[in-house]
């Protein structure tokens, strides 16, 4: 196996590459996180029509229970540990709360439906899982508060 770097097919962009590559990693985590924030802002605040009555309501319905705590808890996973990863602040407990989160959400919920998320399936949670759990093994890395402070998990 070489130890030599591949040659780029498109050699001009090889020094913007080698510039942003330190910042794909915090990048990756900053919108993982964002962007599992409105859904729990949702759920927890109704900010887009949802709210917490709405959830535990689900909850119930697909048998879920306590429905209420386990909306509240959700909720909070999503707003609360989607801050966290984002600005890497107590990373890889907020990456564990995701991945227990999106195993249950597809163990409990998407399954039956299959794998796209089209119909219904576990698509999405998978890929959010996915994404925590390799948070979960990187940390918060460079640009995070954990690395900030100097204190990880």
């Amino acid at each position: 196996m070489s130890t030599q770097p591949p040659v780029r097919i498109i050699g001009f962009v090889g020094p913007l590459y080698d510039r942003l590559q330190p910042l794909s990693y915090p990048f990756m985590r900053f919108i993982t996180g964002l962007f599992l924030m409105p859904h729990g802002a949702d759920k927890l605040f109704g900010v887009f029509g949802g709210g917490i009555e709405q959830t535990a309501g689900f909850f119930a319905h697909v048998g879920l229970q306590p429905a209420l705590p386990l909306a509240y808890l959700v909720g909070g996973t999503e707003f609360f540990g989607g801050l966290c990863i984002a600005i890497g602040l107590l990373t890889r407990p907020a990456a564990v709360g995701v991945i227990i989160l999106m195993a249950v959400a597809i163990l409990g919920v998407h399954l039956p439906h299959g794998f796209f998320a089209q119909a219904g399936g576990f698509e999405y949670p998978a890929l959010w899982g996915a994404m925590a759990l390799g948070i979960l093994i990187r940390g918060g890395g460079e640009f995070s508060v954990d690395r900030a402070i100097g204190r990880e998990f």
